[in-house]
């Protein structure tokens, strides 16, 4: 768009200015030989009428020795110069019989360069301003030697003409720039638009939405393109649904087994006491494992339930009711505070998805944060801000966003209970309900999630 904005504008401004030299020297030229040829006539006119008979010894530009000629007796040079035709000449003046003549202008307003000039037989011009007006002065020999005529002729037309060619010109080469513009916005549109459809496909892809594909493969440029893009979808979306498959499968088939275990453990414990010494140890890490291995089948569960095209079911539910009780259970204490104008904001939400959205991020600020500050409940954003603090040291600026990927792991979370899965539902869910997650770092130190939920 910006090559053909500069082309067109290279282009107009080049023809501008041609156009401004030929046509400005044109109009300049014209006006100056309507000048000097009206100054002929009104000086040819002058001579006849004070001498009673034409001479071809009347220069104009070159010197002549006309010898001596005897005016009529009895005529009046200011009545003369009275009849002389005045088209477009804003004065006339003469030098005659060592005296200036004039009805209009001063003599002193010409060049003394001009008036020694055509006094000494030469007739010549000059550009000059008189009260503020630009004038060409023109001035031819008479006959006598000494004697000469003068005109001046106003150029306020020829500047006006040329004004309005040079802002005519500029705007020709602005309006051609934008026209430029324009077309250079549609061919780039027109060109670009397979690849911006491939953007937004792709972009799709990276967001989960593996279904989607490009219509371009009858296209004559990008036809081997958009085919390979499809195909290489086309082959992703069933890789994770095989993935998906098989971690729902396993994670179906490890909860008989797992149930028979946990029970077993529970009767374990609760017997615990007529244990031998040596055997509690080993029993109560036993126990960790299983509840760890129980969190692992229960997260397996929700990614591939979630991976397989779980559509849930959506109702309208009381986010402030939802995220307290949700909250205040996992924390084991109350942890919720809502904000006035948030207690009866609702939305169309998959109850069990934000349930579990709000008990993973408790539970995590439990586990591996020393603790959960608080949560709220306040209006904002899309309409509904919700946000978890927790005590811990917070998390580096470089894991922000690595820390929804699945099986992320930092330092801290490392050292709990978890296996890196419950972020990555927390964001999966989160993306559901068309809202965001973001994680920042409380003013009083240690983390903060805060989710933007749309509700009304």
């Amino acid at each position: 768009m910006i090559a053909y904005g500069l082309l067109a504008l290279g282009l107009s401004s080049v023809l501008a200015v041609v156009t401004w030299n030929i046509v400005s020297k044109y109009l300049t030229e014209e006006r100056e030989t309507s000048a000097w040829v009206q100054t002929k006539d009104n000086a040819a006119a002058f001579r006849f009428g004070i001498y009673g008979s034409p001479t071809s010894c009347m220069p104009v530009r070159e010197r002549s020795d006309c010898g001596v000629i005897q005016a009529r007796p009895g005529v009046s040079v200011m009545s003369l110069l009275s009849t002389l035709p005045s088209t477009d000449s804003a004065a006339s003046m003469v030098y005659f019989d060592n005296e200036w003549y004039s009805l209009s202008g001063r003599p002193e307003d010409l060049p003394p360069e001009l008036i020694a000039l055509v006094r000494g037989g030469t007739a010549g011009d000059a550009r000059l301003t008189v009260n503020g007006q630009r004038v060409l002065a023109v001035g031819v020999p008479v006959s006598r030697p000494g004697e000469a005529f003068f005109e001046w002729h106003p150029l306020t037309q020829l500047d006006d003409t040329l004004r309005t060619l040079k802002i005519t010109l500029v705007a020709a080469a602005i309006a051609t720039a934008l026209i430029g513009l324009a077309v250079g916005r549609l061919a780039s549109t027109l060109a670009l638009r397979p690849l911006a459809e491939l953007t937004k496909v792709a972009d799709a892809v990276s967001r989960g939405r593996l279904d989607a594909r490009l219509d371009a493969e009858n296209d004559r440029d990008l036809g081997g393109l958009a085919r390979s893009f499809n195909q290489t979808a086309a082959n992703l979306e069933r890789r994770v649904e095989a993935d998906a498959r098989f971690a729902g499968d396993v994670s179906h088939e490890l909860r008989t087994p797992l149930m028979t275990m946990l029970n077993s453990m529970q009767l374990i414990q609760n017997h615990r006491d007529e244990l031998p010494e040596p055997v509690r140890e080993p029993v109560d890490l036993l126990g960790d494992d299983l509840e760890r291995f129980r969190r692992l089948v229960i997260d397996l569960l929700e990614i591939s339930r979630d991976d397989g095209g779980d559509r849930g079911s959506r109702e309208i539910v009381r986010i402030a009711d939802l995220v307290r009780a949700a909250a205040d259970a996992t924390a084991g204490r109350p942890v919720t505070t809502v904000a006035p104008g948030a207690e009866l904001l609702t939305m169309q939400a998959d109850k069990r998805r934000l349930e579990r959205v709000v008990a993973n991020l408790v539970e995590n600020a439990e586990d591996h944060a020393g603790g959960c500050k608080g949560v709220t409940v306040a209006p904002g954003g899309l309409g509904v801000v919700i946000t978890v603090d927790d005590a811990g040291p917070g998390i580096a600026p470089e894991d922000h966003d690595r820390i929804f990927e699945r099986f992320a792991r930092t330092e801290s979370s490392s050292r709990g209970r978890g296996v890196g899965l419950g972020l990555a539902i927390v964001a999966r869910h989160v993306q559901w309900h068309q809202g965001a997650i973001h994680l920042t770092t409380r003013p009083t130190g240690g983390a903060r999630f805060t989710i933007d939920l749309p509700a009304h």
